[in-house]
């Protein structure tokens, strides 16, 4: 037996299921903003500790431990600057996919789909993790604790690695363009 089509909805139903889903819009803004608003705050950090860092290296220059401790604050000013690289592109995927895309942004940051903003993360966790245990090295003092963290480092990007892998193999590539899925 054939099934009857639902029957349309009423006019007060539409209106409380458009109110939810702009709610929900809402909602989501605001998470936006608030990405936004800690990708700032970790750029302000991050500027602000390279003045004090390097204001305070110029009266010890030439020291031997003068430029390590440069090192290591470059180091960790690009895993911050990173981390608010990260969340700065997830500020612009949630308003792109729920809001409204961002004008005036490079190509490169268009989000189309959540596998692109995936995509996108995905690259930035891993040459973050990369430069946090470069940091941890260059502070190392020996022993087999740096072993330890550096697998569980290894491990976290070769399943985040293989992930990426497998959703590209699914066809979902943030760099393919729109007309490589028409059919012809």
């Amino acid at each position: 037996m054939p099934k009857r089509p639902a029957p349309p909805l009423s006019r007060t139903r539409r209106v409380t299921l458009a109110g939810a889903f702009g709610f929900t819009r809402l909602i989501v803004e605001l998470g936006v903003l608030s990405s936004f608003a800690f990708s700032l705050a970790l750029f302000v950090a991050a500027i602000a500790q390279a003045y004090v860092t390097i204001r305070a290296a110029l009266g010890d220059l030439g020291e031997a431990h003068t430029t390590k401790t440069l090192i290591v604050a470059a180091v960790e000013q690009a895993d911050t600057l990173l981390v608010g690289v990260a969340l700065l592109i997830i500020s612009f995927g949630l308003q792109a996919l729920f809001v409204g895309r961002v004008q005036n942004v490079p190509r490169w940051l268009h989000i189309d789909s959540f596998d692109d903003l995936k995509q996108k993360l995905i690259g930035i966790v891993i040459v973050a993790l990369s430069v946090n245990f470069f940091s941890v090295a260059l502070e190392w003092k020996g022993g087999s604790d740096i072993l330890v963290y550096g697998a569980a480092i290894a491990a976290v990007i070769l399943s985040v690695g293989a992930y990426s892998v497998i959703l590209s193999r699914q066809g979902h590539r943030p760099d393919a363009p729109d007309d490589q899925h028409a059919e012809p």
